[in-house]
C-alpha cells in the first residue's frame, strides 16, 4: 500500500489522480488530505482540486518524469542502489570547494557525464563539489533558481536517479557534494503551489513573491521548505546545501527559519553520523548566521563572501562600476582579508547607507567564510557572461587564485577557472510560454541599457545556442597558457594542503604589508610569505627567502624581492617576524 497526502488547506475537495483513475482523499484537520492505495512503485499521479479538471503535479514529488506541469511519478529513495556506507565526510571549513553546473559542466549535460570528469577534480585537490540548483524547473535548460519542484530532481540531467549515481561516485572518489537549494522565491513557470495553500507573504522578493514563513499558516510552509532541505541530505547523501539568498527570507518569528533548519540539520548529522554543512549566501555582512547558537547565532556552518570577491576583483581588474565603487586599493584590499567584512558598519556609495556588522575574529574563524574570484553570479551576471579571462593576463589570474587558495579562508572555484576557460558562463533559460520566454529577453536586455549596453549585445536567455556557449571545452585543459594555469592552480591546492603555516583558520595571526603606488602586497602566513604584483612592471618587496611557487620566476634583491609584473611569488622567509 502507498499513502498518498497533500497538504491543501484551500480547496474543498481533494481527488487523487492515479493513471487517469479518481480517488477520494480524506482532509484531516491539520489541513493534509490523505488515502492509501495499491499502486506500481512507479506510478504516475497528481491532484485534482475542487472542479478543476486539470491534474496538478505533487507540490512534494520525488520526480517530474514529464516536466513540471505534468503527472508525478513515485520514486523510492530506499531502493536507490548506494556504495557509500563506508563514507567518511569531512567538514566543510578549510575545504577547497567546487562549484559547478551540471548542464555546462560537459557537451551532454548529465549528471553522468559530469561523473566522467570527477578524475579531473580530484587530481586538482578539490575536497567538494557544489552543484547549482538541481531541482526540478520548466524548460530543459537553465541556471535552476527558478525551480519550483523542490522535492524532485530537474529531469534533463539524469533525475533523482542520475543524482543517486553521482552522489555515490564523488564519495568514492573522497569528494563531498553540497547542493545549491532555493528557498526564497519559486519559478514561474510551474507553481502550483497557491491552490494547494497559504505558501506566499503579500512580502515581495527580487523574484516574486516572498515565501510565507511568518505569517498565518506558516507553520507547514516552514515545514515544506525543512522537510526539502533535509531529503537532499538525507534521500541523496549530500553532504551538505548552500542556502541561496537567505536575505530575500524574511522572518519575523522569535526562532529564525535558518536557525531552526541548523537545529535539523545538526540533528540528522547525529543520526548519519557524518558531518553536515549549511552555507549561506547572504549580502547582508551579518556574522549572526555563522555565530553559534550558544552565543545566539544561528549556527550555520559558513556564509559565501562577496566583499572577499569584490577586493580582489576591483584591485587586480580595475573595475570600479556598481558595487566595486567602494573597492580596489590595496588599502581596501589588505582590511577586507584581515577582518573578513570591508563593509562592516561602513557607509556603502552602492546602497548609501551603512551596511554590514563586524565580524569577531576572535571566536569565529575566517573558515567560516567562503572566498572566492569568481561564482556564477560575479560571470553570468555580467553583460555578456565574460569570465575574467577574457580581459585579464594569465599572471592576473594567478595572483586572483594565490590570494584565495593561500588564504585562511575556505576557499572555493568556479568552474572552468582553473584553466582560464575561454567559454563565457551567461545567462540562459527555457521557458516554454512564449510571454515569459519574451519578458525573460526584454527584462534581460533592459538591466543593461541603463549601463549602455546595445540590446543586440546582450546574449538572448531563451537562444539554445546561448547555452551551448556556455558549455566548458575540456580540450583547452591540456594547451599552452590553459595548462600552464592549470598546473599552477594544482600547485597551489597542494601548498594549501600540505603548509602548516596554512591551516591556520585565525584572522588576529593574519598580517599584510602592501604599497599603493608600487602595487604590490604580501600576505604572511606564518614562515611563509604570498607576494603578489599588481602592477605590469616589477616591483621590489621587502621580503626574502626561498622561493617555494612562483607563476614567473622573482630574483632576489638587496634587502628584499623582484616580482615581475602580474606575477605571484610564494616564500618561506629567512626571518620570520
Amino acid at each position: 500500500m502507498t499513502e498518498f497526502g497533500v497538504w491543501a488547506p484551500l480547496p474543498a475537495t481533494v481527488a487523487l489522480d492515479v493513471e487517469g483513475r479518481r480517488h477520494p482523499m480524506s482532509r484531516g484537520e491539520d489541513g493534509w488530505w490523505r488515502t492509501r492505495l495499491d499502486t506500481a512503485p512507479d506510478a504516475r499521479y497528481g491532484f485534482l482540486l475542487d472542479d478543476d479538471p486539470q491534474v496538478l503535479p505533487d507540490p512534494r514529488s520525488a520526480r517530474q518524469p514529464d516536466g513540471v506541469h505534468a503527472r508525478s511519478q513515485l520514486w523510492d529513495p530506499a531502493a536507490a542502489d548506494w556504495t557509500d556506507t563506508g563514507w567518511a565526510a569531512r567538514p566543510l571549513r578549510g575545504a577547497v570547494v567546487y562549484e559547478l553546473h551540471v548542464g555546462a559542466f560537459t557537451a551532454a549535460g548529465t549528471f553522468d557525464a559530469a561523473i566522467d570528469r570527477l578524475g579531473h577534480l580530484v587530481d586538482l585537490g578539490v575536497d567538494f563539489v557544489e552543484l547549482m540548483p538541481v531541482n526540478a524547473f520548466a524548460g530543459d535548460r537553465g541556471w535552476g533558481y527558478d525551480g519550483v519542484g523542490w522535492y524532485a530532481v530537474h529531469e534533463p540531467y539524469g533525475g533523482p536517479d542520475g543524482l543517486v549515481r553521482f552522489v555515490d561516485a564523488c564519495h568514492a572518489r573522497g569528494l563531498g557534494v553540497l547542493i545549491d537549494a532555493v528557498y526564497n522565491h519559486l519559478g514561474p513557470s510551474g507553481n502550483y503551489l497557491p491552490r494547494f495553500g497559504p505558501y506566499f507573504s503579500a512580502a515581495e522578493s527580487p523574484w516574486g513573491a516572498g515565501m510565507n514563513i511568518a505569517g498565518p499558516d506558516s507553520d507547514e510552509v516552514r515545514r515544506h521548505i525543512i522537510d526539502s532541505a533535509l531529503r537532499w541530505m538525507r534521500d541523496f547523501h549530500a553532504d551538505g546545501l548552500r542556502l541561496d539568498a537567505v536575505h530575500a527570507l524574511v522572518d519575523t518569528t522569535a526562532v529564525d527559519l535558518l536557525e531552526e533548519l541548523a537545529c535539523h540539520t545538526d540533528r540528522l548529522a547525529e543520526q548519519l553520523g557524518r558531518p553536515l554543512a549549511l552555507v549561506a549566501e547572504s549580502d547582508q555582512n551579518n556574522p549572526r548566521l555563522i555565530t553559534p547558537r550558544a552565543a545566539h547565532g544561528y549556527g550555520l556552518t559558513a556564509q559565501w563572501d562577496d566583499d572577499i570577491h569584490h577586493a580582489i576583483h576591483a584591485a587586480v581588474s580595475g573595475e570600479r562600476q556598481g558595487y566595486y565603487a567602494d573597492f580596489g586599493s590595496l588599502a581596501t584590499l589588505a582590511q577586507t582579508l584581515r577582518h573578513g567584512f570591508h563593509h562592516a558598519g561602513t557607509y556603502s556609495s552602492f546602497r548609501r547607507r551603512r551596511h554590514g556588522r563586524p565580524l569577531d575574529t576572535e571566536t569565529i574563524p575566517a573558515t567560516a567564510l567562503l572566498a572566492y574570484t569568481c561564482t556564477h553570479d560575479q560571470v553570468g551576471n555580467r553583460a555578456v557572461g565574460d569570465r575574467p579571462s577574457a580581459y585579464l593576463t594569465a599572471g592576473q589570474l594567478a595572483v586572483k587564485a594565490a590570494l584565495v587558495l593561500l588564504s585562511p579562508y575556505t576557499a572555493m572555484l568556479f568552474m572552468g577557472e582553473e584553466w582560464g576557460a575561454s567559454t563565457p558562463f551567461q545567462f540562459f533559460s527555457s521557458h516554454p510560454e512564449p510571454e515569459l520566454a519574451r519578458a525573460t529577453v526584454e527584462g534581460r536586455r533592459r538591466e543593461f541599457a541603463d549601463h549602455g549596453w546595445p540590446a543586440e549585445q546582450i546574449p538572448d536567455p531563451q537562444d539554445p545556442a546561448t547555452f551551448t556557449r556556455s558549455k566548458l571545452d575540456w580540450a583547452e585543459v591540456g594547451r599552452g597558457e590553459h595548462a600552464r594555469l592549470h598546473r599552477f592552480y594544482r600547485d597551489l591546492v597542494g601548498l594549501r594542503r600540505t603548509e602548516p603555516d596554512l591551516a591556520d583558520p585565525w584572522l588576529p595571526a593574519l598580517r599584510i604589508d602592501h604599497d599603493e603606488q608600487r602595487r604590490w602586497l604580501v600576505v604572511h602566513r606564518g614562515a611563509l610569505a604570498v607576494a603578489v604584483n599588481l602592477g605590469a612592471e616589477p616591483a621590489t618587496v621587502p621580503v626574502t627567502g626561498t622561493t617555494v611557487l612562483g607563476w614567473e620566476p622573482p630574483v632576489a634583491a638587496a634587502g628584499g624581492t623582484v616580482v615581475p609584473g602580474h606575477s605571484v611569488a610564494v616564500l618561506r622567509r629567512d626571518q620570520v617576524r
